[in-house]
């Protein structure tokens, strides 16, 4: 134990005992995503800092600084995490409130999401996911029997979790609003809710949400622009348009890597919530499909690694890896539903390859607590079999 006494220190061999296909898969995204974002920025590092590589290096940075974070997290016992939960709760929904104020809150392209932190700009939303997953963690082991015989134990999160969405519309953040909420119905349902309930509120959601998409024009223009980007392909519908573009240049193979012509100035936010586009423009349908099977490994893992931690009665363990899990799966689908025209645009990244220091680092860190899990796990399964053997020598 350290002189904090909360941190516990993982030694080498436990973390080379690490979910060997989970780490690797962790490590090959990083580093597509390093390749992509120095290919995706160059043309607007070009224009906006006179070198090519600004926004690779910025990406390091803030690589180096999510495996610092991370590291905290991967020394940090999940019990100190269910004991902060409330806490973390209540600090995330600080900064939701913070980023909203003129003089703190970071306004880009008219959205006000981002807290400047000089070394990057923090973007509240990303906290709040992460620590809405763990404050629902903590909730589902506290009042697991009100949440599978009652309405209130299952209502109560969602009350809470509203709250955060209100904050999230007012910046606006339309898309994490979305992640946010279906994390933390999948997670009650997970947890023991009865099916109807789940689908009632998941029934009300929609609806609410539908709402919301149609009650300021530019949601309308978004929706309506996604339905057909080729009605106005140079106004409304061009960013779209272009990233289609670059998915029939790449056909199956690909142009290569460094050869897209959609980053050169005409796919806006090339390196950002359309890198899956340039990636695909580079490496064809192939490489798509590649990339797209590496995260699926990576979330499988992690699931593998929830259920193992719920077959030793580590329930909040299990809760936080499928969590976890489930926020980078829908941002997935998301990001890459919005650059292929199947969803309308979300301003999303797609995690651990877009460019962005928030992004990058709340979810390197909350891979380094799956890692984290598993660590237990296997402590766990090793006093387990200790126990066997002297009740064994007992007898």
């Amino acid at each position: 134990m350290s002189v904090f006494g909360f941190f516990d220190r993982v030694s080498l061999r436990e973390l080379s005992q690490v979910d060997s296909i989970f780490v690797a898969s962790v490590v090959s995204i990083l580093a597509l995503g390093m390749v992509m974002v120095s290919s995706a920025s160059i043309s607007i590092s070009e224009d906006l800092h006179g070198q090519p590589y600004f926004f690779m290096m910025r990406q390091g940075l803030y690589l180096l600084l999510g495996v610092v974070f991370g590291w905290g997290l991967l020394s940090l016992p999940t019990s100190q995490l269910q004991k902060w939960g409330i806490i973390m709760m209540g600090l995330s929904l600080v900064l939701l409130i913070l980023v909203l104020m003129p003089v703190i809150g970071k306004s880009v392209n008219g959205s006000r999401r981002w807290i400047n932190l000089v070394v990057f700009n923090l973007q509240a939303s990303e906290v709040a996911k992460v620590c809405m997953v763990i404050y629902v963690s903590d909730y589902l082991v506290r009042r697991a029997d009100r949440v599978r015989e009652g309405w209130v134990g299952f209502v109560l999160p969602l009350c809470l979790c509203s709250i955060f969405l209100l904050f999230l519309l007012f910046e606006p953040d339309f898309g994490a609003s979305v992640v946010l909420l279906g994390t933390v119905m999948a997670l009650l349902f997970l947890g023991g809710a009865p099916l109807y309930q789940f689908l009632l509120l998941l029934g009300a959601a929609v609806s609410m949400l539908g709402v919301v998409a149609v009650s300021e024009s530019y949601r309308m223009k978004r929706l309506m622009n996604f339905i057909d980007p080729w009605a106005d392909p140079f106004n409304e519908g061009y960013q779209l348009s272009q990233a289609l573009i670059a998915y029939g240049r790449g056909e199956w193979f690909g142009l290569g890597l460094g050869n897209s012509v959609q980053k050169l100035s005409y796919l806006p936010e090339a390196h950002t919530d359309f890198v899956f586009s340039i990636w695909v423009e580079e490496t064809g349908m192939l490489g798509g499909l590649f990339l797209i099977a590496l995260f699926g490994v990576m979330v499988s893992r992690a699931f593998k690694i929830g259920h193992r931690a719920m077959d030793l009665s580590r329930p909040f363990a299990a809760y936080m890896c499928f969590g976890f899990s489930i926020l980078i799966l829908a941002q997935v689908i998301i990001n890459i539903g919005v650059n292929t025209g199947f969803l309308p645009t979300k301003g999303l990244t797609l995690p651990l390859i877009s460019y962005g220091g928030s992004s990058l680092i709340i979810t390197l860190g909350s891979l380094f607590a799956i890692a984290r899990v598993d660590i237990e796990n296997r402590r766990t399964e090793a006093e387990q079999g200790l126990s066997v053997q002297d009740e064994e020598s007992f007898k």
